[in-house]
């Protein structure tokens, strides 16, 4: 018991660095630091997922700091996107437990799509999607600060994507 109250304590503490990551990350107007402090929140966020012994989700963010890294450098290739989309289903496929596994898959294949096919305000709104789904793979895996975290996430990323609407309607743009 004292190993899983520190395994818990733990997870936690790590989800409360991703969040604090994904706020910076999603408040921001330009894509490129998007990308880029993500790629740090979801090594969090795949250490946390680890420590509640949630693997598919574990798996998946993991996955998911590969992906931002090949979108950004291959932004709308979908050969590339099908073999992230893939990998995730394999991923998915070999730690497998049961339908609580299901979120962490959705947005898994939700945010690839988003971030190799969209960009500004759709890409945001795929990635909304996304974080609603994290937000029930962190319940069902009980990370208090994940689901925060991703609460705040979907949150930040509605906020930044009415900001964006409004500057392109002043700007004209």
């Amino acid at each position: 018991m004292e190993d899983l109250t520190l395994r818990w304590i733990l997870g936690q503490a790590v989800s409360f660095t991703a969040l604090a990551l994904c706020i910076v990350a999603f408040s921001s107007k330009r894509d490129d630091r998007l990308f880029v402090i993500l790629v740090f929140a979801n090594v969090a966020f795949a250490a946390q997922f680890a420590l509640f012994q949630s693997w598919v989700a574990s798996g998946i963010s993991a996955l998911i700091v590969l992906r931002i890294v090949l979108a950004r450098r291959y932004p709308r290739h979908t050969g590339i996107m099908a073999t992230v989309l893939i990998a995730t289903l394999a991923i998915a496929a070999l730690t497998w437990s049961g339908p609580e596994d299901i979120p962490a898959l959705a947005a898994g294949l939700l945010g690839t799509y988003g971030m190799f096919m969209l960009r500004g305000i759709a890409m945001r709104a795929l990635l909304a999607s996304a974080a609603f789904c994290w937000i029930i793979s962190n319940l069902l895996a009980g990370s208090i600060g994940g689901t925060i975290a991703e609460t705040l996430i979907f949150l930040t990323n509605v906020v930044t994507m009415w900001r964006l609407k409004r500057d392109a309607v002043l700007h004209g743009v």
